[in-house]
This record gives structure tokens, sequence and C-alpha cells, in this order.
């Protein structure tokens, strides 16, 4: 099974490379199943149901988030209705919507997705990860060998952590959030993929996707400036990873960027 991962979108930049380069890469990598965090899709905070409904109609199988996915009011409700849409799966037992979901592929291949968030500088702080991990894993069926988790976190340290944690037991961990795609792409010792952070899908003439100009003003002159998604020339980042479905071992991990002529 070839698993696409693709990293946080990032505003209309973001959005419109994703949407115009994803057919072609799935097609050319005869991606299987397509996973693509969109927390930051709706002008870099949160989503939106026009953003949701777009992204599902293109093909996408499963939309991870992380600390923005309530930045929307509508998102509460979109996350209670659309289970393919995650949260953070170790949210506060009550929190609309979850961060576990089991599927098939269109060839009917079985696979789950789960999407947990850091603690370590984090805001908000949510339940421990590495704990909502263990436990969202005992509930998989038998049949699912292909598990790929989005780690969502702001250190390094506690996405490798994770990468650890739980190797052997998923098909792949990748990191998120950071928005800078790291080269440390690997397959650990018992079979899983890991890589530290998969990049954003955006503007990378920006900081970390927002508006550099703003970001300056608002970190050198220490004005209460209102950030915004960068506009210009995009980039698509992710990750294709090879796994096994007889076993949920992972054969490879290749790093993907496309960006806009």
């Amino acid at each position: 099974m070839n698993i696409l991962f693709i990293g946080d979108v990032v505003g209309d930049a973001g959005r419109r490379v994703l949407l115009a380069r994803l057919p072609v890469l799935q097609e050319r990598l005869k991606i299987d199943l397509t996973i693509v965090n969109i927390e930051n899709a709706a002008g870099g905070f949160g989503v939106t149901d026009k953003i949701l409904r777009e992204c599902l109609a293109h093909n996408i199988d499963v939309l991870s988030t992380g600390n923005h996915v309530f930045d929307k009011r509508e998102a509460v409700e979109l996350v209670g209705r659309e289970p393919r849409l995650l949260r953070p799966h170790n949210y506060p037992v009550g929190t609309p919507g979850s961060g576990w979901y089991v599927g098939k592929t269109r060839t009917g291949e079985p696979f789950a997705v789960l999407n947990v968030m850091g603690t370590a500088f984090m805001h908000p702080v949510l339940d421990c990860p590495f704990a909502c991990a263990r436990t969202a894993l005992e509930t998989r069926p038998e049949a699912v060998k292909a598990v790929l988790v989005d780690c969502h976190a702001e250190t390094t340290s506690e996405k490798m952590a994770m990468g650890w944690f739980l190797d052997g037991q998923v098909s792949a961990v990748v990191g998120t959030h950071t928005h800078v795609p790291t080269a440390d792409e690997r397959i650990l010792p018992a079979g899983t993929a890991y890589i530290s952070d998969v990049g954003m899908t955006g503007c990378y003439d920006s900081v970390i996707g927002m508006n550099k100009d703003k970001v300056l003003r608002r970190m050198v002159q220490k004005l209460p400036e209102r950030l915004e998604a960068a506009e210009g020339r995009a980039t698509l980042c992710g990750v294709v990873i090879d796994v096994d479905t007889k076993t949920g071992r992972s054969r490879g991990i290749q790093r993907v960027s496309v960006r806009e002529d």
C-alpha cells in the first residue's frame, strides 16, 4: 500500500497547490491512501465546511488537524458530523469528534489513522498523547495492519519519542505542526516509518506560512499585528510511505516536494 501524507495546508496558496498537484501525484506514485493535515487551511487558522467538502471531493481519504482545529466555530459541528475529519484524539472525553479513524481504501484494503497532539509548549495542553495512542491502538480491529499516526507537536524530541514508543505497533509516525520539512526520514528497527516533520503545503516566501511583513512587525516592533497567510508561489510537501499490508510494516519512506510553476 502506498500512503501519501501531505503536511499542513496553509491558506489559499496551500489549497491551490494541493488541489492542482494532487491528482498527478496520486497517479504517478500509484497512491492507495491519501491523508492531508488541514488545520491551517482557512486563512492559516482552522477549517470550514467549504474547505472540508472541497478536499473530500478531490479523493482525499482522511483529514488530520492539530491545535488550530477549533479556530473556526463551525468546526465543532464539522468534526462531530464527519468522521474523516480528525481532531487530536487526546482532547478530553466528551469533546466532539475523534482522532481515530478506521476505514478501507478504494480497493478494499483496511487501514487506520490516529491523530494526536503533543503537550510540550502547546496550547491547549491536552491529555498524555502516549497513553492516548496506546489506548486507541487497543481498539484496532484485527484485520487492520496499516496504521498511520499524525503526531502534531512543537518539539522534535516529543515527536521522536512517539516514533520510538510506537515502533513496531504502527506503520508510520509522521510529525506535523512546525511547517519546516526535516531530512530524518527512516524506517525504525521494528518497521515503523518515521519523519520529524513533513513540512507545510503553502507559500515558503513567508514565516512558516504567514505573511512575513506582518510577522516582522509583530516580532521586531512588538505591535499587535494580525497574522495572515502568505500569498505567492506555493509548494506541496509530504511523504510517500510503502506499507506491507500483510504485516503493517513499512518498506520505505520518501519525501515529496512539488512547487508551483
